[in-house]
């Protein structure tokens, strides 16, 4: 089991942070944030479900599928911030109905059992109690994964999948290759960005053991590249300290924390 010490931040940045917090509660970002990834997701994969993928350049095609994955990433993002109430924190059933919504488009999945399950997370976090992780020696990435996915995946969910997907071919004749190379392809690289960038990296185990309760450390890449790869959850422990952060408030969370 890793080891993890208390950590602490000076009071002026403590001071700093919870203004921040308190800043965006008073705000309605968080659910306009939201309704862009939803709509932006939306309107991308109906384009590209439409498009003649044999007149298209395969280059093109990859783009097009790789800028799909980082709408779904943004998808399951925004149903991680209804999780911590900060999507529309004024209003509890709007927040947790955003949080529904974009779990049963990402891929049929139970906003409660989520819900339960990461806070389990948060709460024991490099524990046995906690879903998330994997304490396997050694700590392979295609092992952890294949845990991570059997602790959140359900034959109901992927039957349903499957019926929706013959029901989009046969019945509103949308191509095979499109939903293959738009729809099903762009869920699962999704789900191994997100497995990579938010749950491995981040609480693998250090040879040194952590420094933290959270069992969490951040990986500081550029504001740029820290949002392509994942919006923002590099930045894995401030989350962890600061769980009232919507995502795109962690790099300023991590500069203060410096």
């Amino acid at each position: 089991m890793v080891q993890c010490q208390p950590s602490s931040l000076r009071a002026e940045k403590l001071v700093l942070l919870s203004s921040t917090i308190r800043d965006d509660k008073n705000t309605n970002k968080g659910i306009f944030v939201a309704c862009f990834i939803l709509f932006l997701w939306a309107i991308s994969l109906i384009l590209l479900l439409s498009i003649d993928t044999s007149i298209i350049n395969q280059g093109l095609l990859i783009i097009a599928m790789l800028w799909q994955t980082f709408l779904y990433t943004g998808l399951f993002i925004t149903a991680h911030d209804a999780m911590h109430g900060v999507v529309y924190p004024k209003n509890p059933k709007i927040n947790n109905f955003i949080g529904k919504l974009t779990l049963i488009l990402y891929g049929l999945l139970p906003y409660k059992d989520l819900l339960k399950k990461h806070w389990l997370h948060h709460g024991h976090p490099g524990t046995d109690l906690d879903p998330d992780y994997y304490n396997g020696h050694p700590q392979n990435f295609f092992l952890w994964y294949l845990h991570f996915m059997k602790s959140y995946w359900r034959w109901t969910q992927i039957f349903g999948l499957v019926m929706i997907f013959h029901g989009l071919k046969s019945l509103v004749h949308i191509p095979e290759n499109n939903l293959i190379i738009f729809w099903m392809i762009p869920s699962i690289l999704s789900s191994v960005q997100l497995f990579y960038f938010g749950t491995f990296l981040p609480h693998k185990k250090l040879e040194g053991g952590y420094t933290n309760p959270h069992c969490a450390r951040s990986i500081p890449l550029p504001l740029f590249w820290s949002f392509v790869t994942c919006y923002h959850f590099g930045y894995h422990k401030e989350h962890h300290e600061y769980p009232q952060l919507p995502w795109w408030k962690l790099p300023e969370a991590h500069k203060i924390s410096l």
